[in-house]
């Protein structure tokens, strides 16, 4: 009776704990992760670490100096493959990161050709490599999906134009940043989150010293409830291609100002001239290309110039494109390849075909395009970053409703700058205090041609 005694108190709380760390497993990973996964890991990584890389081919032969010591000095006949030496290892919320410096002979390359093998070997959710300096890399371990739930990290990067916009599969954030990637194309199918990755944009855009300006030819039914946030907005064609002509003329105008003070861009100005960096946020690029007759033809050509000549020469200025799309290719009309080229960032979220995704990555990162073609339609902001480096991450942009977008905006209302050259194009804002739930109709003021 004493032993099921014993059995009893010591089995129900081990029982109870077990049971606590399966629901914690499931419903909430981090602190699954925190309390049991990381000290596992970190574990199984000291007791393997070295048997692990010989078996993934991470070794080389020792040099001839070390053999001598091994023989000679410590009295040992057998001289083992050395293997990467690990510099620091430190375990996160998400997962454990472990920093190598590579023996001669191993390369960057070689670490990630084996970072699936390493996976499975440690028991991980997926491992990462990432060159932080020449001959250095660090392995970035993640110990569970934390795409699943995307929650952003607490510590951001912060800086002039840098916005965190999503999260990547190794739990770092994904950022825009303006000054290192000033253009970048955004695609997707509908129901694929690409409007979900802009909200999340525009939210992160709000609070900083930036002029917005916005281009929805569906009638700015995506970006009429941001205009207490944007400092122009074009609902039509034809105003779109109004203020792509006061953009070009904005650009102009800064240029003359850079050559006066003899700078080379925006930020070399003295802080007190410096003007407002500008944002234009180009929802449905294709509206701009298509045309119902032949008269349209000029304004479609003309718009697709400006905007060209915004990608080529815009950055010098301060002028930033994001570019919004379901297709974005050669079959758009003359004029769409060449714009696509001067867009270094590229976001490729759930395509219908394997073309759009070789649109929008096949030309800087072609082995992410099978990554894009696999995104489950379940998983709504999941989408494959790129850059010209050739480099891409899985990413996925947090849950933002469109209402709360609408309330950053309105509440950094204060930080909209009012720009001369665009004020035809200003929004306009009711007075009236619209019905609970609804969002206000905003129509720019007519544009003079």
């Amino acid at each position: 009776m004493a032993d099921l005694t014993t059995l009893w108190e010591v089995g129900l709380p081990l029982a109870g704990a077990g049971g606590g760390l399966g629901y914690a497993k499931l419903r909430a990973p981090r602190v699954f992760w925190s309390v049991a996964g990381l000290p596992v890991a970190r574990v199984r990584f000291a007791v393997t670490y070295r048997a692990t890389m010989d078996a993934c081919g991470l070794t080389v032969q020792p040099s001839r100096l070390r053999a001598f010591l091994v023989r000679n000095v410590a009295r040992r006949s057998d001289v083992q493959p050395v293997p990467p030496k690990v510099r620091r290892v430190r375990g996160s919320s998400t997962g454990m990161r472990a920093t190598l410096r590579l023996p001669a002979g191993l390369e960057p390359a070689d670490v990630i050709a084996a970072s699936e093998r390493l996976r499975h070997a440690w028991g991980v959710h997926s491992v990462h490599v990432v060159e932080t300096k020449p001959g250095f890399v660090e392995l970035r371990m993640t110990g569970y999906d934390v795409l699943r739930r995307v929650k952003m990290p607490r510590r951001r990067p912060s800086g002039q134009m840098v916005v965190p916009v999503a999260l990547r599969e190794d739990g770092t954030a994904f950022v825009r940043d303006y000054l290192k990637v000033p253009h970048a194309l955004t695609l997707g199918a509908n129901q694929s989150g690409k409007s979900m990755y802009l909200r999340n944009l525009i939210a992160g855009l709000a609070p900083l010293r930036v002029a917005l300006v916005g281009i929805d030819c569906k009638r700015g039914v995506e970006q009429r409830r941001y205009a207490p946030r944007l400092s122009a907005l074009a609902i039509t064609p034809g105003e779109a291609s109004g203020l792509l002509d006061a953009l070009v003329g904005e650009m102009e105008t800064r240029f003359d100002l850079l050559s006066d003070y003899g700078a080379a861009d925006l930020w070399a100005l003295p802080e007190e001239v410096r003007p407002v960096p500008i944002v234009l946020l180009v929802d449905e690029v294709a509206e701009l290309f298509l045309v119902a007759s032949r008269k349209d033809e000029e304004r479609r050509d003309r718009m697709v110039t400006q905007l060209i000549r915004l990608g080529q020469m815009a950055r010098a200025a301060g002028l930033y494109l994001e570019i919004c799309g379901q297709r974005f290719g050669s079959e758009l009309g003359k004029g769409a390849t060449t714009l696509r080229a001067q867009l270094t960032g590229r976001v490729v979220h759930r395509v219908n075909d394997k073309q759009t995704a070789e649109m929008g990555l096949g030309d800087i990162a072609p082995d992410a395009v099978v990554a894009v073609t696999t995104i489950p339609p379940d998983k709504p902001g999941v989408a494959v970053a790129g850059d010209s480096s050739g480099g891409w991450s899985r990413i996925r942009t947090p849950e933002l409703s469109a209402e709360e977008a609408a309330a950053i905006c309105a509440h950094f209302a204060h930080r909209t700058p009012a720009l001369p050259a665009l004020a035809p194009y200003r929004p306009v804002i009711p007075t009236v205090t619209p019905a609970a739930g609804s969002v206000p109709l905003v129509k720019p003021t007519p544009a003079t041609d």
